[in-house]
C-alpha cells in the first residue's frame, strides 16, 4: 500500500533506517519506498521504517515519499545473503587453513634439505709426549784423518807404488825417490861408526897406561890429562858417527815414501822421472785421507746453544752424548746418526755462533771430506710437548690454524703456534691443550660449524731415543 510519509506522525520514527530503501521517482515528484508505519502490525511484515522529515523542515510534505511493500525477489535475496556470507567465509578459511598447512611443510622441507650430511673425516686427540728437539745446520765435513805427502828427501822419482783412489794402509809405500845416494851415505856413516869405534879402544887402552905411569911418576901429569882427554874425544866421535849413520839411514828411509796413516790415496800428483826437492816449498805428492770416521763441522747459534746445550751438558763428557743427524743434499732418505765430538772454547763475536764438531762412523765409505750436508742436531735433554700430524695444519695468509671438534661434534677453527718438526709431527707451541679432538684428515672438505663424523685414530708417538735411519726427520 502506497501512503505519504506524515510529518505529525514523526514522533513514531526517532530511529533511523535499519537498511537501504530502494526508491524510484513517482508521478506526482515524490519518491516511492517500501514503507509502513507501524512494521509490527498484523499485514505490515517485512517493511521497514523510514526517516521522517524533521519538524523544523516546511517543505516536509514535498519531501514525502510513498512507499511499497518489498517484491518477493528482494524478499528471497535478502534471507540467502547470510547463507552464501557464511560459505564464503568458510572457504576463506578452509584455503588459508591449506596454505597455511602446504606452506609448513614446504618450509620444513626445505631446510631439511638445505641442511648438509656430516663431514667424515679423521681426528686425533692431543696427548703430550717426551721428546727432543731437533735444530738443523747447514755444515761441511772433514776427514778424522788427512795427510798431503810431500817429499822429506831430494831426488829424482824412480816409481810409484800405487794406484790412483786406492785404499792404503799405514806404512805402504807409496813413492820411491832415488835410494843410491842415501845407500852411499848410510855405508859412509857406518865407516865413520866403525873408526870412532877404534879410536875408542886406542884411547882407552892409552888410558890405562897413563894411569899406572902417573902412579909411578914416570910420565908428566901434562900427558896423563893429554890421554884421558883423547879418550873423551875418541867417545864423542863414536857419538857424532853414530848420529850420522842414523841420519843417512832416516834419509835412506825418506826416499821410500810411505803412507803415514791409513785410508784412501788421491791420485799422484809427480809421476815417475821428475826431481823433487825437500823442504818448506817441496810439492805434494798425494794426499791421504782416513775412511774410519768422519767429521762435520758447522756452527751453532749462541741462542740455541744456551737453551739445548750448555744449560743441560757441562763438559766433553756429556756434550759426547747429545745426537747428532747428517743428511746429505742429494740422499735425504738415508740418515746417519752420530754424536757431538766437541764445542769451541769461544763464540765468535762477529757471526754469534760457536764451531760445533759431529763425528759419524762413515762404515760404508759413502762420505767424503768437503760434502755439503744438513746437521740435525738434538737438544741435551727430553721435554713434554703436544704434537700432530703436518697434514691437519692449514694456512690462512700468515696464520697457522686446526680444525678442532667440540662436545657436539662440530668444527671449531684455532689458531696454533707452529714449533719444530719431527718425523712428519709438528711440535705445538700454543693453541692446543691436553684430550682436544683434532680433524688430521678431511680438512679441505670441513668449515667452521660444520657437522662432523668423526673417526678416531691413535697419535703416532716419537721415540725420544732416536737411534734409526726411520727417525726424527
Amino acid at each position: 500500500m502506497k501512503t505519504t510519509i506524515n510529518p505529525e506522525k514523526s514522533h513514531l520514527h526517532q530511529n533511523r533506517v535499519e537498511m537501504a530503501i530502494p526508491v524510484k521517482p513517482a508521478l506526482n515528484g515524490a519518491y516511492v519506498a517500501d514503507y509502513c508505519e507501524n512494521p509490527t502490525a498484523e499485514g505490515n511484515e517485512g517493511l521497514v521504517p523510514l526517516i521522517p522529515p524533521q519538524p523544523h523542515d516546511t517543505n516536509a510534505a514535498r519531501h514525502a515519499i510513498p512507499l511499497r511493500a518489498p517484491s518477493a525477489t528482494a524478499t528471497a535475496s535478502s534471507k540467502r545473503f547470510p547463507v552464501v556470507l557464511v560459505s564464503v567465509i568458510a572457504l576463506l578459511a578452509i584455503g588459508a587453513g591449506a596454505y597455511y598447512f602446504l606452506g609448513q611443510k614446504h618450509e620444513t622441507t626445505a631446510a631439511a634439505s638445505a641442511t648438509p650430511p656430516p663431514v667424515q673425516a679423521t681426528v686425533q686427540t692431543v696427548a703430550p709426549q717426551q721428546i727432543r728437539i731437533w735444530n738443523e745446520f747447514s755444515g761441511r765435513l772433514q776427514a778424522v784423518d788427512y795427510a798431503q805427502i810431500r817429499p822429506e828427501v831430494s831426488g829424482r822419482i824412480t816409481e810409484v807404488r800405487f794406484e790412483d783412489g786406492q785404499t792404503v794402509n799405514a806404512g805402504d809405500i807409496l813413492f820411491v825417490i832415488d835410494p843410491r845416494p842415501y845407500e852411499d851415505a848410510v855405508a859412509k856413516a857406518k865407516a865413520r861408526v866403525a873408526s870412532a869405534k877404534a879410536s875408542i879402544e886406542f884411547t882407552k887402552a892409552e888410558q890405562k897406561r897413563a894411569e899406572i905411569l902417573i902412579r909411578a911418576n914416570a910420565i908428566a901429569q901434562r900427558d896423563f890429562d893429554q890421554s884421558a882427554s883423547s879418550d873423551r874425544v875418541a867417545v864423542s866421535n863414536l857419538d857424532e858417527a853414530e848420529a850420522a849413520l842414523k841420519q843417512a839411514s832416516l834419509d835412506l828411509e825418506h826416499a821410500y815414501v810411505k803412507a803415514p796413516i791409513s785410508g784412501r790415496a788421491s791420485r799422484a800428483e809427480i809421476t815417475v822421472g821428475n826431481v823433487v826437492q825437500s823442504g818448506p816449498s817441496a810439492p805434494v805428492l798425494t794426499s791421504i785421507a782416513s775412511r774410519d770416521g768422519i767429521y762435520a763441522d758447522f756452527e751453532v747459534d749462541e741462542q740455541t746453544y744456551l737453551e739445548t746445550i750448555r744449560n743441560a751438558a757441562s763438559g766433553n763428557a756429556q756434550e759426547r752424548l747429545i745426537p747428532v743427524q747428517l743428511i746429505l743434499a742429494g740422499d735425504k732418505d738415508h740418515v746417519y746418526d752420530g754424536t757431538i765430538w766437541s764445542f769451541d772454547n769461544r763464540i765468535d763475536v762477529a757471526s754469534g755462533t760457536i764451531r760445533a764438531r759431529a763425528k759419524f762412523a762413515n762404515t760404508d765409505g759413502a762420505l767424503l771430506p768437503g760434502m755439503f750436508v744438513t746437521v740435525k742436531l738434538a737438544s741435551s735433554r727430553e721435554r713434554s710437548a703436544v704434537l700432530i700430524p703436518e697434514r691437519a695444519i692449514g694456512s690462512d695468509q700468515s696464520k697457522k690454524f686446526v680444525y678442532v671438534i667440540d662436545s657436539g661434534n662440530k668444527a671449531t677453527y684455532r689458531e696454533i703456534q707452529l714449533g719444530k718438526s719431527i718425523r712428519e709431527q709438528r711440535v705445538i707451541e700454543s693453541g692446543l691443550l691436553a684430550g682436544d679432538r683434532v680433524i688430521t684428515d678431511g680438512v679441505q672438505h670441513v668449515r667452521p660449524g660444520s657437522l662432523v663424523q668423526p673417526t678416531e685414530i691413535k697419535p703416532a708417538v716419537v721415540p725420544v731415543k732416536i737411534t734409526s735411519v726411520e727417525s726424527a726427520r
